[in-house]
This record gives C-alpha cells, sequence and structure tokens, in this order.
C-alpha cells in the first residue's frame, strides 16, 4: 500500500466531539491530505462507510453510544464492507493497556494517544504504508497481522 492511495481515495474520522475532528482533519491536510470525511457517532459512521470506499479510518476511542472497539470489530468480521481491509487509526486520550490489547485484539492498525501532532500521525501514516500487513482471518481474529516483528528461532529453539 503507498501512501499515494491515501491522497486518492480520503481518510474517514470519527470522533464525537467536532473541533477534535476538525482538528484531525487540519492535521491530515497539513501533510497532504485533501479528501476527509468527518462522522460524529457510530450511525454517520456506518453510513459513511457503506457509502464509498476509504484508504484511512481515524476513531476515537470514546464513541458514545457503541463501544469504538467494538464498532472496529464489526467492520472488520463484515465479510460485505466495502472498508473491511481498511486500515484503522484508534486515538485515545488516557488509555490503559488492557485498552489498547483489546483495540489491538478488535482489528486496530495503529495507535494513537492523545494529544498528538501532526508528526506523529505522519509517522503512523508512513509505518502503515511503509510495512503494510496482511490480512488474518480466524476464528476468533479477523484484522491486520498483530505480529510486528519477526524473531529468528533457531534449530535448538524449535525443538528439533
Amino acid at each position: 500500500m503507498t501512501s499515494e492511495i491515501i491522497y486518492r481515495t480520503g481518510a474517514l474520522i470519527i470522533d464525537p466531539q467536532p473541533n477534535m475532528a476538525s482538528l484531525v482533519g487540519a492535521m491530515l491536510r497539513s501533510i497532504g491530505r485533501r479528501d476527509i470525511c468527518e462522522a460524529f457517532d457510530a450511525k454517520a459512521a456506518r453510513l459513511e462507510l457503506a457509502r464509498r470506499d476509504f484508504e484511512l479510518i481515524i476513531i476515537d476511542e470514546a464513541l458514545p453510544g457503541t463501544d469504538a472497539v467494538e464498532l472496529v470489530r464489526s467492520l472488520r468480521r463484515d465479510r460485505d464492507s466495502r472498508n473491511r481491509l481498511t486500515p484503522v487509526i484508534m486515538m485515545a486520550a488516557a488509555p490503559g493497556a488492557a485498552r489498547i490489547a483489546a483495540a489491538r485484539d478488535a482489528g486496530v492498525t495503529e495507535f494513537l494517544r492523545k494529544p498528538f501532532a501532526a508528526n506523529h500521525l505522519k509517522s503512523r501514516l508512513d509505518t502503515i504504508a511503509a510495512s503494510p500487513r496482511p490480512f488474518i482471518e480466524a476464528a476468533a481474529y479477523a484484522g491486520p497481522d498483530r505480529r510486528r516483528r519477526t524473531v529468528a528461532i533457531d534449530a535448538d529453539r524449535r525443538g528439533g
């Protein structure tokens, strides 16, 4: 996946606070993104996700009414969703380790702690573009491969 594709097909920002969605949109524009949509609740997000393809989804973990982690999980599980494979960046103000793990286990691609600057967002986009992870589908998980590094295992450690 190249960043040029991200430029052409747009980003969806899902945040209950219009001012925060606007700020994230401004950050995206400052690093060259132009096609940006905003949704302020899960219902509007689902409508946008069904309406068109996105190359990036940025979602706030504190989405009222519907748990953002569950929204991502349902997106990843829905075989008919046109945005099932789209990278998802979740942002949160004060996430605990359990919340970050739950987001990862739901299929979130990257995580950003608030507050963050445009260069932090760009770093996540660069990581997504430079190291696309294959989509994994298993009984208990659907989403990007959660493994981030390759570890060489010698024959002694393998037991053979």
